[in-house]
This record gives structure tokens, sequence and C-alpha cells, in this order.
């Protein structure tokens, strides 16, 4: 979700589009590390790791920042910038170049929500391994839990499913229906009660998990904010989630267009090189207009949920609505446009057609988001 403008001084909302040079060293950073420690060869040999990635990798990459951007300094965190989300989407993006492995949305979602709401006690006992890359945390987030009134706890009863980075992670924010509200509670995976199943996935190194809560056991001090309150909180995760999905899969469209436009150039039929057929010639130009409009939408989602515009659920549905399906169109074609060995294993398009597919399916669908878009807007004209 690279921010293009022409000008170095132009503004919107209050957010600079155009990229400081600390963020710009930032993005450089995060490409060379994972060029240097997880091309795309590593992330072919992690297919069968259960993690999926390499705990040192990770604690490397938070050490760089990547787990810190939407934490406050007083917290141990900080960032580059006035809003830690689009220094972010620079490390979504880039890991989506790569189609890189790692838990990054479930990791600072969480970590982002006790920033926020947190205890001090809850915030002491994991906030500082999220941001030091020892542990990890998984978001269960609107599902279809319950958390019923027990003592002076709750009991949790459901299953959340798909959770990313479910069967790495050792401690759950759950979101659970108490009443007539919501609810989130931070929760040990090793509680009694919670079973954790890992799912076979379509991408090779992004990692899902069925958590099953058989009447889990909680004290009142697990619960994150108010009890019954959380709803605002949860649609700001969803959110926040959104954006850096959207990011990643646009870094992927990106490097997969890339690729292409380099194969049409290089490759030659009957003497001419594929890129001087003007059928291709369209199609390439529909697939850069897709491109460009998909970064448009994404960027102003993302300056949109970290200024906490009134608009931000609208353009984060939006831009989920439209760049999930576009993008993975866009790389579908990339694949006819290499012809045979665009469909082969050997190949790299189906690592990140896989990524592509993969979110268009988890944080809500397209479809899900568009049904958001006009239930909004039939509830506001009625």
């Amino acid at each position: 979700m690279t921010i293009r403008c022409a000008s170095t001084t132009a503004k919107a909302s209050g957010v600079e589009l155009e990229l400081t040079e600390d963020q710009e060293f930032f993005r450089q950073t995060t490409s060379k590390f994972l060029a240097a420690e997880c091309p795309l060869p590593t992330v072919r040999s992690l297919a069968d790791d259960p993690a999926g990635f390499a705990p040192d990798y990770w604690r490397r990459g938070a050490e760089l920042g990547w787990t810190s951007m939407l934490v406050p300094e007083t917290d141990g965190g900080g960032c580059l910038s006035e809003h830690g989300l689009l220094d972010l989407v620079l490390v979504a993006e880039e890991m989506g170049r790569l189609v890189s492995p790692g838990p990054l949305v479930p990791v600072n979602v969480v970590a982002s929500a006790l920033a926020e709401a947190g205890t001090s006690a809850q915030r002491a006992a994991v906030l500082a391994g999220l941001l030091s890359g020892q542990s990890v945390a998984a978001w269960c987030g609107p599902t279809a839990i319950h958390a019923e009134p027990a003592g002076d706890g709750f009991r949790l009863t459901g299953v959340a499913a798909p959770v990313e980075a479910g069967a790495q992670a050792q401690h759950l924010l759950v979101t659970a229906r108490t009443g007539d509200g919501v609810s989130q509670m931070l929760v040990p995976v090793d509680t009694p009660g919670i079973l954790v199943s890992p799912l076979g996935g379509l991408d090779l190194v992004r990692r899902f998990a069925e958590v099953r809560f058989d009447g889990v056991a909680v004290p009142a001090s697990a619960v994150v904010g108010e009890a019954g309150t959380a709803a605002e909180a949860v649609e700001r995760q969803l959110q926040i989630a959104v954006v850096l999905q959207c990011a990643e899969s646009l870094g992927a469209a990106d490097r997969m267009f890339e690729v292409t436009l380099e194969y049409l150039g290089d490759r030659y039929s009957f003497g001419r090189p594929l890129s001087s057929y003007q059928a291709l010639k369209h199609r390439v130009a529909d697939d850069k207009t897709w491109l460009e409009a998909c970064h448009a939408t994404a960027t102003a989602a993302a300056r949109a949920v970290a200024t906490r515009s009134d608009d931000a659920a609208h353009l984060v549905s939006v831009a989920k609505a439209w760049i999930a399906p576009h993008v993975t169109e866009l790389i579908q074609d990339c694949v006819q446009l290499h012809g045979g060995i665009g469909i082969t294993w050997e190949h790299d398009l189906h690592l990140y057609l896989r990524r592509a597919t993969v979110n268009r399916a988890t944080y809500g669908t397209p479809e899900d988001h568009a049904e958001r878009i006009a239930t909004e807007l039939l509830g506001a004209a009625s």
C-alpha cells in the first residue's frame, strides 16, 4: 500500500501522504531483512513446519519494530510517525511481497487491545513478550463464544474458527457474548477446557486453528476493559486487522504484477516480445488500473483507521470488498499471462495466489463487508 503523492507537503485528514525519511528507511530495512532471512525458498521449506515460522526470525522482526507500532512508549512500544498504523502497514506490504510468514496481524491486534484497555497486570504479563517476539497471542474476534457468569468470573463455551496463530499462541484474546453485550477476555491457552486443533490451509506458512471452549472457567481479572462494553473495541480491532491484511495483499499483487511485466518483455513469440501484442497490452492496462484503485482504497482506509475517523468502518469495508476480489483476479490473470509455466509448482505465482485467496476469505469475506456497507446505507436511509 505504498503511499503515492507528487507533493511532499500535501496532507489528508492530518496525515502526511508521502513517506518520511524514517518510514522509508524502515521500509527498506524490513525489505532487506525479509529478503535475506526468509526468501521464497525458505518460505517453501516451511510448508510442513507446524508453526510456519522460525522463532528466531520472529524475534528479530520484533526487534525491528514489527510488534510495537500500536503500543505507546509508556508500555514499551513506539512508532516512527504520529500514527503507528501507517508505519505498520509498511511491514505488512513488504511481507506480502515475499509471502512472508509470521503472526503479524493477530499479535498487533492483541498488543493494541491490551495497550488501550488492558489492566496493568495484563500488560505486565503479556505485552512485554509480544513486543520482544518471545511470545505470540491470537485474536478470537467476532465469534460464537458465550460467557456465562460463574462465581466471581465467567464460564466460556463455544468454538472459534479459524483463529490465526491459534496453535502457536500462549494467550488468546477471546470475544464473547455476555448477556446483551460483548466482552473480551485474555485467557492463557493452557487453561483447562480449551482444545486447540490445527487446521489445514491453502497458504504454505499461514497457520490457523479451531479453538474449542468447553466450559472454560476464567476469573473476572481476565476481562479486558469493562464486561459487556467491548463492541466498539472489537470493531476497531477488526478494522486494524483488515487494513493490515489489505496492505499485505497489495504487496503480493504489486510483486506479481512486476514479475509478469518482466516476463512479458523477456518472452518472445514469433520473433516479438509478448508485451508488444495489443490484446496483452489491454489486459495489463486493466490490471494496472485495478492495482492503482486498490492502492487508493487501501490508503484511504488506513488513514481513516489511524486517525479514528467517523467513516473508518465504512472505508475499511469498502477496501476489503474491493481489494480482495480484484487482487485475486489480478494474480489469476498473471498466472494466465505466464502461460503453462504459471500453473506449475516450481513457479512462485501460486504462493502469492494462495496468500491472496486466504486473505480474501478471512476477517470477513468481500460479501460480508459488502453487507456491512449495505446495512449502513440502508440504516441511514430509513
